[in-house]
């Protein structure tokens, strides 16, 4: 065997290296923080490895993660929503107050509301590529009209910040069993929405790695005007990215109404930052083109750990802001060294 044959046979063998695929994954920084936060409070939380408060980890984790999922595809294809969080509320108030003034079957409700939230979705993109505006520009504008919408239009109908219940109404049970219902196993309740967190998981998953359109997402977030040259519809793409934000906030408000029954119209603000940072930590770049579903999921279960843990262990919540904020900046440099050395083994 010549040189050149020797040097590409090492070239096989380093292409197919586990290693050198194992630090290729967005995720890997994460998990292993993931794994780090879970013996931390283990150790340190005599009740955290009891199933019921599993249970509540995973309930906290996936209320964050259900936005958190289509958050990193759209942070993977190089943009970020700051209307994300009053999106969820304004899905709700839609469904509640549509549902309410027109005495229709709450499930009409739901349908107008899904249609209204992919509709602002269908905007926020839309605005983004006609006007080449940066998305913090055009997500911030989204999220103070939206901002002033809820409450505005909560008080103008229901004259209080607050929706009326609508507890009472047809099509209440149906829909409550299928966006707030908590599943027994083994004595242990589980809500439901841990099973919508881990269905888009699994969708977001397949449609990055498996499918064209996971293709043109890593495109347009790597270089969208080479992805453009090559034949990726870009303004497509985008907008349906900001639509998949769209549904995921449809999916959330549902949770919130039928978990309660009454929204308030101030909830919300803030949140958007909440399901970057489980996304960040997940290991998507702000800058786009890297990431995956499956570490916004370990993000989210991390923000599901950290939360809880701190009530568990009987700490001052207080604390807790500190701890995400620690958490954020250790995830992003072990992702950071993580790339390097992927990079390195090439």
């Amino acid at each position: 065997m010549n040189a050149t044959q020797v040097k590409t046979a090492d070239e096989r063998i380093l292409q197919t290296s586990p290693l050198r695929k194992l630090l290729g994954r967005p995720e890997l920084g994460s998990l292993v923080g993931a794994i780090a936060v879970f013996v931390f409070f283990a150790f340190f939380a005599d009740s955290f490895l009891r199933a019921s408060s599993l249970s509540t980890v995973l309930y906290a984790a996936s209320t964050i993660g259900i936005m958190a999922v289509p958050v990193a595809l759209l942070m993977i294809g190089g943009e970020f929503d700051l209307s994300a969080g009053v999106m969820v509320t304004s899905s709700a108030l839609v469904s509640s107050m549509f549902s309410y003034q027109m005495t229709a079957n709450v499930w009409v409700g739901v349908g107008v509301s899904l249609l209204v939230t992919l509709a602002i979705g269908a905007f926020n993109g839309f605005m983004l590529t006609r006007t080449k505006l940066p998305s913090f520009i055009i997500t911030l504008g989204t999220f103070l009209m939206l901002t002033g919408l809820n409450l505005g239009f909560t008080k103008l109908i229901d004259g209080t910040v607050s929706t009326k219940s609508i507890a009472d109404m047809e099509g209440f049970p149906s829909a409550q069993d299928v966006f707030a219902s908590t599943i027994t196993i083994g004595g242990v309740g589980f809500k439901v929405t841990i099973l919508w967190w881990l269905a888009l998981v699994a969708v977001a998953s397949w449609v990055l790695l498996r499918t064209r359109a996971g293709n043109w997402i890593f495109a347009v977030g790597g270089n969208k005007d080479a992805a453009r040259a090559v034949g990726v519809p870009v303004t497509r793409t985008k907008i349906g990215l900001y639509m998949g934000v769209g549904l995921g906030a449809w999916i959330s408000g549902q949770h919130l109404l039928f978990s309660y029954d009454v929204v308030q119209s101030g909830e919300g603000v803030g949140n958007e930052l909440i399901y970057i940072i489980a996304a960040v930590i997940g290991g998507c770049l702000i800058t786009g083109g890297y990431g995956s579903a499956v570490g916004s999921a370990v993000g989210a279960f991390i923000f599901g750990m950290t939360s809880k843990g701190i009530v568990f262990a009987e700490w001052n919540p207080d604390w807790f802001k500190f701890f995400l904020g620690a958490m954020l900046l250790l995830a992003t440099l072990l992702n950071a060294w993580v790339r390097k050395r992927a990079e390195a083994t090439k």
